[in-house]
């Protein structure tokens, strides 16, 4: 049996364009790809902040060091520049990776440089 985890994300992304007349996809600063484990052309979930819109799409690589996050094609109605989202890929896991998996988390400042790194999301307070 297969498991489905969350694999990696990025936290609290800014939108910093929204191209409706590019291929449909989100553009994302290729250092943040890598820290926080995707792929391009991968699947991701996108869930805006801002208006609770939640969307698919697939990575697509921007220039390195630029920070973009960029929604592309259709994605580009689901969002406005300056919009918070949270980009999630998730992977399907046998029970013995499971249970030592850790997902790649990695929470963002406003202009998308890195707060800070996680493999854990601390236990919620009640």
């Amino acid at each position: 049996m297969l498991t489905t985890l969350l694999k990696g994300k990025l936290h609290m992304a800014s939108v910093t364009q929204a191209e409706l007349w590019y291929d449909g996809s989100c553009a994302i600063d290729a250092d943040l790809v890598r820290l926080a484990g995707l792929r391009e052309f991968e699947q991701i979930d996108i869930y805006n902040v801002n208006n609770g819109e939640r969307f698919t799409t697939y990575v697509i690589i921007a220039e390195a060091g630029s920070a973009t996050i960029s929604m592309n094609g259709a994605a580009a109605r689901k969002v406005q520049v300056g919009d918070r989202v949270i980009i999630a890929a998730y992977g399907q896991f046998t029970e013995a990776e499971a249970d030592n998996y850790k997902p790649r988390l990695v929470y963002l400042n406003p202009d998308n440089s890195v707060e800070r790194t996680a493999n854990t999301i601390p236990v919620q307070a009640a």
